[in-house]
């Protein structure tokens, strides 16, 4: 793999539980005071236990300054395109360049079916999701939106606001013809947690984006790239994901920049959350920005 040599970025992953919203807020203050450029939380609305994914967004950027939030990733099965137009547009009118949008077709059809909402299955759900990524596009524009196809029927929406700045559209994928579409019409490839997209699987991957990004008439070099880091710094033992000391953390986050092609890493801890990001935030990034720097430099 290349590097593709866009700037990097780091963020955190934050805890839906509604039980611990609480720790959440102190982590999401944590990082934006310690420079972190993204808050991610994970979109699971069936679960009783978790909060929306887009109220708790909204909360965490009232209550804190500069960094940006961005769903990891929002389901379209379950948010209509429009909706979810409309909700990203508000929050990045009131927080303007501190909102990406991460989209994902979503992990489970019972769950889409048990909320009330219609399951795609196969390439149907890769055709809803591709369609559904070209009406946020036009829709985060402010274009009117008119559109009937098998799995979308707007009849005239008026979209707005128009956000001051841009928002992008990550999309969260990790087979092949989603993968395409990610290429096709994504701004940047969320990558599942590297547990489930392991550091040998990703050539693959990043070859069949820039492959789409190239048919469609697109520079590969423009799509953003965001590895998904489960695990634990120091010596901490078991679990799973990158679990090791720091120097590990440092090696694995620079390779996986310079020879995988990632520019952006989200933690997401497995013990201790204040701890980790105290760690993350003080020696892992600021040595792996120097890292990736001084090999760009040659």
């Amino acid at each position: 793999m290349t590097d593709y040599g866009r700037p990097l970025s780091f963020g955190v992953s934050l805890d839906p539980t509604a039980a611990d919203v609480g720790s959440a807020l102190d982590l999401a203050r944590q990082a934006d005071r310690a420079g972190l450029e993204y808050l991610a939380v994970q979109d699971h609305a069936y679960q009783p236990g978790y909060l929306d994914m887009w109220t708790m967004l909204s909360w965490l950027a009232a209550a804190t300054e500069r960094i940006a939030v961005v769903p990891d990733v929002a389901d379209l099965q379950l948010r209509p395109p429009t909706m979810l137009a409309k909700a990203a547009a508000s929050l990045a009118t009131i927080a303007p360049g501190r909102v990406v949008l991460g989209v994902g077709a979503g992990p489970s059809a019972a769950a889409v079916a048990s909320m009330g909402a219609t399951p795609h299955h196969g390439d149907a759900m890769v055709e809803y999701t591709e369609e559904a990524i070209g009406i946020l596009r036009a829709a985060l524009a402010g274009q009117p939106i008119r559109t009937t196809t098998e799995h979308h029927h707007i009849a005239g929406y008026q979209a707005g606001p128009r956000p001051p700045r841009p928002v992008e559209i990550w999309v969260g994928a990790q087979k092949p013809k989603m993968l395409g579409v990610t290429g096709r019409a994504g701004d940047g490839w969320v990558s599942p947690l590297n547990i489930y997209v392991p550091p040998d699987d990703v050539p693959q991957r990043q070859a069949l984006v820039d492959d789409a990004a190239r048919s469609a008439g697109r520079n590969p070099r423009d799509e953003r790239r965001l590895y998904n880091v489960i695990g634990a710094i120091g010596p901490y033992r078991g679990g799973q994901g990158l679990v090791g000391p720091v120097e590990l953390w440092v090696d694995r986050l620079t390779e996986w920049a310079v020879g995988l092609g990632f520019d952006t890493f989200v933690l997401w801890t497995i013990t201790d959350p204040a701890a980790q990001l105290q760690l993350f935030t003080s020696e892992v990034v600021p040595a792996v920005r120097e890292r990736v720097a001084a090999h760009r430099a040659g």
